[in-house]
């Protein structure tokens, strides 16, 4: 795309006089020059009348619509109470200096019914403008313009030839001493007038230092149509005589402006407008060529990169220049037609082709710029139904509409609504703005839920029914008109997932139904997502409908909310989630009762106790309760539970007589500091379980056996069990202290050395020795997993590890009763090194796996 050269800079004055309109806000003036044109805004007239005027010589001049086609001016309003005017910079009243410098000075006066005085303002500006074309052509709407070059002294001028371009043809070099005498109008036949009598038919003639100014009314008497490439053009056609003393000469003067929608074709999403590349009224030789091509909107040239943002296409074939734009897109504006109850709507645009050619013969060259407001045919606004089902919610467009459009109201067959009664019923009724900002359209949303929707259900589908009719009205004559809509939606019957339970006296039984198809959902058991091998464990069983679950009440995703002295009261939660928002569908708890012995008493006087981790103490680790003895640790513990087996005369129980029975008491507890500290910090309820036992004094109890001889000797059979081995890292090798399990991860440098200690727990037995038969170390906590490195190896340190594993003895010292159900042993520190194969040593701490 050409640029326009000769944009300079303006200057802008604005002097308000006089400002009574305290309740209309102050309107908004903008100027610019483009290149041969000046272009000045003014929005927010808000229904006040403006008049333009022009200050020559501290007086005003109002611009009549005849003196304004006279003298190169254009004046438009719009209904949204803007106004554009556009004024050429060789208008009859600007300031000329050496054609270079135009100034314009414009009065715009405010009138209003409400105010006394009228508002006035003074607008003026520059324009700077010096790269004139050998001849500049502007078809506005109400006038055409042409400025021709005057030959000067030092031009040189072709001779005459004939059929030769009649511009030059009896042309002469012009001094300040020649003045405009006559006016010869070809239309086609000649028709001579006198510079005033031309000027008293509304003709603008002028003549600059440099230049002379032709202008017409469009169309006007001495102006005719010709069709060029099929489009009907207005020609003038003119030959102006300037005379001196004994001396004339003539310079010819002529323009040919498209008319009012010529050229122009509508598409239902389109405009087309064809303008004729050549344009056979002002080009006189065989040598044509054209150099620019210019497209804009409003007077303003656009540039490639923004006329692709909007959709505008401008392209050249042999005989035309063709603009093709979306009907819509931006730049345009939306005129409301209320007709006889019927609401219609066109799109106006002012489109701009800017055309540069030279015709060799004559080495002069033409800027051709042609103004052309297109208004589209009239066009119903749409009722579309952007309903989306699953939403619950109807939802309509009505549009596009003017910015002069008003939702007065909302009627159904049974009731007329206004927008505070829709708004107050759920409704949701918006207008917004068209991308091209433009037009806006109205938005109305509706819930199936409410009573105006009509519904019936059909084969497992419910078909919602809404009838509306939206009441507008027109500002500023409140012209009433309506739009009816008939929206329909289907919804298939949904059933979403869902989940149910019970219990007996050992499990929970969980049901969980898939609802309708389509649904993915998970399953969060306790804080767990149900995976496959979790619903192994849980015995699942399904079909196409459903699956169940059979989950223990002593399982790791049940909860223990309450103990009492023969049952357990556990909860289990279930949740069905949605995985990609995270929103839950159905939060699902099932607590149960379950009869359960925590503590038995045996006659030979052994205890057995069981203590449970409560929900409402999370952090209890129950490997750390011991009985009031603190020596006397669990036999079995995990998570979950500590399982304590004593005696009555052991770990501090106590003894109390009652009349004809005795009473055991003992009671679980934490015992270690640190934990109870750690308790503490938490601010957790403290642990206590309390366990008693009850013996009959004087209860006599008969018992029968019968002897028979022993066949053979007593021998122990071999068998397998499950027995609790500790292991833990000391801090030296006196093997007094030990790390913690808050210590990790122990810190140490390489070649340091580990002291591990491991020790068969509950075990009272000198006989029962405990041996480590294989240990070996991983980067994972998985003890499959690879790289690993063997410590010890079948008993022995393995021999391929230059820093081998140190065993120490044990001694029957301090805590340590039974050195046979204790091992220690010292590995130095070491690393794994990368290796892809990993079958050597590592980067970060290794975790040591013990096999006994």
């Amino acid at each position: 795309m050409g640029c326009l050269a000769g944009l300079g800079w303006f200057i802008l004055l604005v002097a308000v006089v006089n400002i009574e309109a305290q309740n209309k806000p102050p309107i908004k003036i903008n100027s610019k020059c483009l290149g041969n044109l000046l272009r000045v805004d003014v929005s927010r007239l808000g229904g006040r009348f403006l008049e333009v005027s022009v200050v020559i010589n501290n007086s005003s001049i109002i611009l009549k619509p005849s003196l304004s086609s006279k003298c190169g001016f254009t004046i438009k309003k719009d209904h949204l109470g803007n106004a554009v005017i556009y004024a050429s910079v060789q208008n009859c009243f600007a300031q000329n200096v050496d054609d270079k410098a135009f100034t314009t000075k414009l009065g715009l006066r405010l009138q209003s019914d409400n105010v006394v005085e009228d508002e006035f303002y003074l607008v003026e500006e520059t324009c700077y403008y010096s790269s004139w074309a050998s001849r500049e052509i502007i078809c506005k709407p109400n006038y055409m313009e042409v400025s021709v070059k005057k030959a000067a002294p030092t031009d040189y001028n072709l001779p005459a030839y004939p059929d030769s371009d009649p511009r030059k043809a009896a042309e002469q070099p012009m001094d300040a001493g020649f003045r405009i005498t006559t006016v010869v109008f070809f239309t086609p036949e000649e028709r001579v007038m006198q510079v005033d009598e031309a000027q008293r038919n509304g003709y603008g003639i002028s003549s600059t230092p440099t230049r002379l100014v032709l202008r017409s009314p469009n169309p006007s008497r001495e102006t005719y149509t010709k069709d060029v490439a099929g489009v009907p053009m207005t020609v003038l056609s003119t030959s102006i005589i300037f005379e001196k003393t004994k001396l004339t000469t003539q310079l010819y003067a002529g323009a040919a402006c498209p008319q009012a929608q010529g050229g122009v074709y509508f598409t239902e999403t389109s405009i087309r407008w064809f303008l004729p590349r050549r344009i056979d009224p002002l080009i006189y030789s065989k040598h044509f060529r054209l150099l620019e091509v210019n497209m804009g909107v409003d007077g303003r040239k656009l540039e490639a990169t923004e006329m692709s943002a909007r959709n505008y296409s401008l392209t050249l074939d042999d005989l035309y220049v063709i603009v093709e734009i979306p009907i819509g897109a931006a730049g345009c504006q939306i005129k409301s037609h209320a007709q006889d109850g019927q609401y219609f709507t066109s799109y106006m645009i002012e489109l701009m082709l800017e055309l540069l050619w030279t015709e060799d013969d004559t080495n002069e060259d033409t800027r051709y710029k042609v103004f052309l407001p297109v208004e589209t045919p009239l066009q119903l606004p749409q009722v579309i139904d952007a309903t989306v089902p699953k939403e619950m919610m109807f939802k309509a467009l009505i549009g596009p509409v003017g910015f002069d459009v008003m939702l007065k109201n909302i009627s159904s067959p049974s009731e007329v609504l206004s927008l505070a009664d829709c708004i107050a019923r759920g409704f949701k009724v918006f207008d917004q703005m068209s991308p091209n900002g433009c037009s806006k359209v109205y938005i109305v949303e509706v819930p199936f839920t409410d009573r105006v929707v009509g519904q019936r259900k059909e084969m497992g589908v419910t078909i919602y029914n809404l009838h509306l009719t939206f009441g507008f009205l027109v500002l500023p004559k409140h012209a009433p008109f309506t739009a009816t809509a008939y929206l329909r939606a289907k919804l298939e019957d949904i059933a979403p997932p869902s989940v149910s339970g019970s219990c007996d006296d050992k499990n929970f039984y969980v049901l969980v139904k898939y609802g309708t198809k389509g649904f993915n959902f998970q399953t969060i058991m306790g804080k767990r997502v149900l995976t496959g091998s979790l619903a192994q464990q849980y015995g699942l069983m399904g079909n196409d409908t459903h699956f169940s679950l059979i989950v223990p009440f002593s399982a790791a995703d049940a909860m223990v909310e309450a103990v009492e002295s023969s049952s357990i009261k556990s909860r289990l939660d279930v949740t069905l989630r949605y995985p990609k928002t995270n929103k839950n569908i159905q939060d699902f708890s099932l607590a149960c009762n379950f009869v359960t012995k925590l503590i038995e008493c045996f006659p030979n006087g052994t205890i057995t106790a069981m203590a449970i981790t409560l929900e409402s103490v999370p952090s209890l680790n129950p490997r750390r309760l011991t009985l009031r003895n603190p020596a006397c640790g669990p036999t079995y513990s995990n998570d979950q539970y500590a399982y304590f087996v004593f005696t009555a005369n052991s770990c501090g129980t106590t003894r109390k007589f009652l009349p004809n029975m005795m009473l055991y008491e003992n009671e679980i507890s934490i015992t270690d500091e640190l934990e109870l500290r750690k308790l503490a910090q938490s601010k957790e309820p403290e642990f206590d379980l309390k366990v008693f036992c009850y013996y009959d004094i004087n209860t006599n109890q008969a018992m029968g056996f019968n002897t028979r001889p022993r066949r053979s000797e007593p021998y122990a059979d071999d068998a397998r069990g499950e027995m609790q081995v500790e292991m833990r890292v000391a801090l030296d090798d006196s093997y007094s202290v030990f790390h913690r399990v808050e210590d990790d991860p122990i810190t140490k440098y390489l070649q340091q050395p580990l002291y591990f200690e491991v020790e068969l727990m509950g075990s009272y037995n000198p006989k029962v020795s405990i041996e480590l038969a294989y240990c070996w170390a991983t980067l994972e906590e998985d003890k499959m997993s690879l790289p690993r490195w063997d410590l010890i190896v079948n008993g022995c340190a393995n021999s391929r590890d230059p820093h081998p594993v140190i065993f120490h003895s044990v001694l029957p010292k301090g805590r340590v009763n039974d050195p046979s159900n204790v091992k220690r042993f010292e590995v130095p520190m070491f690393a794994f090194a990368e290796d892809k194969d990993k079958t050597a040593s590592v980067t970060s701490g290794p975790i040591i796996i013990m096999s006994p």
